[in-house]
């Protein structure tokens, strides 16, 4: 029985995506926590799991804040003898990862997106340094998708057999089953996610405000926290009817089966689980044509690809599936659920990681 330490930047998402993972390693092995305590904390102890709460701070870059951080992390791998570490998120991965690289203990790092650090080139080169010195020892690195992976490749972060692609982190089928199609007088569309720019959201608006101008019938429904700069943007879409905002849910489970199409015209992704869930529930997708979002459509098939950050594109794409027929939506989210079952199951994806990982019972 292998003693094994996972290090999240955030427990609710660490609940949300990678609790089967969990469970599955808790078959054979001791499974620890390192995470800040934001949500589904208790729902871990509850499992038996010692969680150890670790405050990191997500967004911003302060040495001061990080190295203890990082001391955190030395402190705690030093105290116990684990066997594997597995790391979730960019400071885990570096911090934890180094820490690691120094103490001799075997681990795996997970880059589920490139994010805002790889979009800065200053930024950039920094993070690349980081990742170079945090990986130098890794065991092996999962991508969600293969862009991200050449990404780490091209740079010199790593060499192809140390990367393990997977299909994101899968999606449990029960829990998002195959729901009728609705039958609304009028077309919703759903954008399911926080409201920011780097999601597409000014693109979506564009294009949502110029169908009202052409007097297409549709609603757009908005689950999710906002940033505060679109606050006035969203209450403005709201008077003119051509948004209905409700807030962050945590079961998005009725929003998905209520919606005609899912709307996602990120500009970058690990992989959406948005996407996934959509497609699961038997809906048509229409996203940007991107690595962590197209991989979750069939163009033509099961949704419709537009470019990324192109308003125009996002706009003759929302365009063709109001125009399209109530059963000609229904027969996309069709395909959509058969596509997601033949390849992101996931207990396929669980049982791949375990795999990876090499763990001895």
């Amino acid at each position: 029985m292998a003693k094994i330490l996972i290090i999240t930047n955030h427990s609710y998402m660490l609940y949300r995506f990678r609790l089967e993972f969990i469970q599955e390693l808790m078959k054979n092995h001791e499974v620890v926590l390192s995470m800040p305590f934001v949500g589904h904390e208790d729902d871990f102890k509850a499992l038996g799991l010692r969680c150890f709460e670790t405050d990191v701070d997500r967004r911003g870059i302060n040495p001061k804040t990080d190295l203890k951080l990082m001391k955190r992390y030395y402190d705690l791998l030093k105290s116990e003898r684990f066997d594997m570490v597995v790391t979730y998120s960019i400071k885990p991965n570096i911090y934890a990862g180094l820490c690691c690289s120094l103490l001799g203990i075997p681990y795996c790092a997970n880059v589920q997106g490139l994010g805002t650090a790889f979009q800065k080139k200053g930024l950039a080169q920094f993070v690349t340094i980081l990742y170079k010195m945090a990986f130098n020892k890794v065991h092996t690195v999962f991508f969600e998708n293969e862009g991200n992976a050449q990404e780490f490749i091209d740079r010199k972060i790593l060499k192809r057999e140390k990367i393990t692609v997977l299909n994101g982190a899968g999606i449990n089928l029960d829990a998002y089953p195959m729901k009728k199609y609705p039958d609304h007088d009028v077309m919703r569309f759903l954008y399911l996610g926080r409201i920011m720019k780097e999601k597409g959201i000014d693109e979506l608006f564009e294009a949502v405000e110029r169908l009202h101008e052409e007097n297409e019938s549709f609603v757009l429904d908005l689950v999710g926290f906002f940033e505060d700069e679109y606050k006035g943007k969203v209450e403005e879409l709201e008077k003119k009817g051509i948004v209905v905002f409700h807030g962050f849910q945590s079961d998005p489970v009725p929003y998905y089966e209520n919606a005609d199409c899912v709307v996602l015209a990120s500009y970058h992704e690990g992989m959406s689980n948005v996407l996934l869930e959509g497609a699961a529930i038997g809906r048509p997708l229409i996203t940007s044509n991107i690595h962590g979002c197209k991989e979750a459509v069939e163009h033509g098939v099961s949704g419709l690809l537009c470019e990324v950050k192109d308003a125009e594109s996002l706009y003759q794409q929302m365009k063709k599936m109001l125009h399209l027929t109530k059963e000609e939506r229904a027969f996309m989210g069709v395909q959509g659920r058969r596509y997601i079952e033949k390849h992101f199951d996931k207990k396929l994806v669980v049982a791949n990681t375990v795999a990876a990982l090499e763990l001895k019972k």
